[in-house]
């Protein structure tokens, strides 16, 4: 039988490519996968074609060629064989059709034909897998099964495939270094091969989409540095051979930025922040490429979005930035310590020493223009820690910013849960900003502030659908009241004479910080209103201070009956006895509050003589 023409199976192969490429929103609504079924018929037909897989004994796959992560090549050095000859030849052709039907399998949700595929690839392959021919392929079908192996959570599998692609790229890029064929270029006459700028490129992305997929499985992992490590490279990678889309790279760095903020190391995390924010501004500015997902031709949609989630990073680098520096500076009762805070300030000068050959060692995103505007970003923005008010507020503003910006998408129709942390979050940064401020006046509009934009929320939700949400916010809005009772507490006390005014308003904050933390407390109670024995881990020391602050806030109530200061004694008196019986009865409770422990069993030893004392005076009057 005569051998087919080259020319039949070249067009044949292009055709395949062609519907492969077809989008499948462009496929009739009953038959998503239309062009992706036409495209194997015509890599069926190309297969047969081109005949079975070679006989040759040193060409056909060994019995203990394993599979997945039992293969023993995976990782292994490979030696330089050239897929010369036309049996060789032969056979790397067929591995490109593997290749293809593999991914087409794939991409219509038949895992396992796909797996089966792409494996037969590897075996045709692998005694030339360094070759220039070769590696390219062999490395797309490794990541191909790495990506199937994660989707299945096979998660070791999907590692080993990965890293044997990655050991593969590095061991040709040192002992060869030229540019490998692109597999298409297989079926692809002399005259139109590619040129081998092009081969570089082509080859230089199948390396970073394998970076990208580590990264994803080092996370899965929860091999959380490799993972941040591997992004980054990713992220570098995509700029240097601008192979990138503007939407996606800067979701992806505001993401690593986290990574960096939960290290606290800021300097990196501003970086990430800044150049997300450069690249997310060159959406619409720059021509579509292949990278381009179906997805991200949904704008303003989807732009929005992003946009919102990117003001979201932001908010969390000023908001850790912001408490990382109070938690350097306060003293044991939560107060401004003005020799920390002097400490800090002569570290501050060595830190700026150090700013330069730190950001040296830093992994810095793109050249030229694209990092002068990068920096640009960066400059406006601090990295240290504020040592003062000013500072503090400089950062707060920048937070508060990004509160308004991710509020634009994040709303309460439609985004609740969203839209509640934005909203948290921007009444954290007022907390925090509360600490730097000496004005006890000023810091009391504070946490008003806070209470105006949290009260809302409580009257919005349902508390049987928000359960957690709702005692959050009713707890951090019963300390919102807490702390502006005690401030103006504290303002009183430097009054000679503090009128009536002043104490009805200490008693009304009193009041209103004792209704939340009740309603709180409320929440923990079972459908038959009974307060419960065992108080879950989740919810063991918010419940235990929420107690403790009932039991101070009716000892500071301002009264002049005596009856009703006995009374307020009596009930103050019974809560912190209930902390001390809980922590008998539960030791493990007493780890979580050791300070309100300490104090709540001297009051159980103070009170009762004190309201004895209380008791003799009233009988004598």
């Amino acid at each position: 039988m005569a051998n087919p023409p080259w020319a039949e199976i070249r067009e044949k192969f292009q055709a395949a490519l062609a519907l492969s490429r077809v989008e499948l929103h462009k496929n009739p609504e009953k038959e998503p996968y239309k062009s992706k079924y036409g495209a194997r018929a015509l890599l069926e037909e190309v297969k047969a074609l081109l005949g079975p897989a070679p006989e040759d004994e040193d060409e056909r796959p060994q019995a203990e060629d394993g599979l997945g992560a039992g293969d023993h090549t995976l990782g292994l050095p490979a030696e330089v064989v050239e897929a010369e000859g036309p049996i060789a030849q032969g056979a790397v052709r067929l591995a490109v059709i593997e290749f293809h039907l593999g991914v087409n399998h794939i991409d219509t949700e038949e895992l396992s034909a796909g797996e089966e595929h792409l494996v037969k690839c590897l075996r045709l392959l692998r005694k030339y897998r360094l070759s220039q021919d070769c590696v390219s392929l062999y490395i797309q079908a490794q990541n191909n099964l790495g990506i199937l192996w994660s989707e299945r959570e096979e998660i070791e599998t999907a590692q080993a495939y990965l890293e044997s692609s990655e050991a593969l790229y590095n061991q040709y890029m040192k002992e060869i270094g030229s540019p490998p064929l692109d597999p298409t270029e297989h079926f692809l006459p002399e005259e139109e091969k590619l040129a081998e700028q092009e081969r570089s490129k082509r080859f230089e992305k199948v390396y970073t989409h394998n970076l990208y997929y580590l990264a994803q499985v080092y996370q899965h992992m929860e091999m959380f540095e490799k993972a941040a490590h591997y992004c980054h490279s990713t992220l570098k990678r995509q700029l240097e051979h601008n192979a990138y889309h503007p939407i996606e790279w800067a979701i992806n760095a505001a993401t690593l930025s986290q990574f960096y903020i939960n290290k606290l190391c800021f300097m990196e995390a501003r970086h990430c922040l800044s150049a997300a924010n450069v690249i997310f501004g060159q959406t619409g500015k720059i021509s579509t490429t292949e990278d381009t997902t179906e997805a991200e031709g949904d704008v303003p949609e989807l732009y929005h979005q992003r946009k919102g989630e990117i003001a979201r990073c932001w908010i969390k680098y000023c908001l850790t930035l912001l408490q990382n520096a109070q938690l350097s500076m306060q003293d044991n009762i939560g107060e401004l310590d003005l020799d920390k805070q002097s400490e800090l300030r002569a570290l501050r000068k060595k830190e700026l020493d150090e700013e330069e050959r730190v950001r040296k060692k830093a992994v810095q995103f793109g050249t030229g223009e694209l990092c002068d505007a990068i920096s640009a970003v960066e400059e406006k923005v601090s990295y240290l820690r504020p040592l003062d008010f000013e500072e503090a507020r400089e950062l707060f503003l920048l937070g508060q910013h990004y509160v308004f910006e991710a509020k634009e998408f994040f709303q309460i129709d439609g985004y609740v849960t969203d839209h509640i942390e934005v909203v948290q979050d921007h009444s954290a940064l007022f907390k925090v900003l509360a600490f730097f401020e000496t004005d006890m006046e000023r810091r009391c509009k504070m946490h008003k502030r806070r209470i105006a934009m949290l009260e809302p929320l409580i009257v919005d939700l349902n508390p049987q659908y928000y359960l957690l949400v709702n005692r959050q916010i009713q707890f951090e809005i019963a300390h919102a009241y807490y702390d502006m009772m005690d401030l103006k507490v504290a303002i009183a006390d430097k009054l000679r004479d503090p009128d009536s005014h002043i104490v009805k308003k200490i008693n009304n904050l009193n009041k209103s910080a004792l209704k939340y933390y009740q309603l709180f407390l409320d929440s923990l109670r079972d459908p038959n209103k009974v307060f419960p024995e065992h108080i879950g881990e989740d919810v063991l020391r918010p419940a235990m201070l929420a107690k403790f602050r009932v039991a101070r806030l009716y000892g500071k109530i301002i009264t002049a009956d005596p009856k009703k200061e006995l009374e307020n004694l009596a009930t103050s008196l019974e809560h912190y006895k209930f902390i001390v019986d809980y922590c008998e009865k539960h030791p493990e409770a007493a780890q979580e509050i050791e300070v309100e422990l300490e104090l709540s069993k001297e009051m159980v030893s103070l009170l009762p003589t004190k309201m004895e004392r209380f008791r003799t005076k009233m009988a004598l009057t």
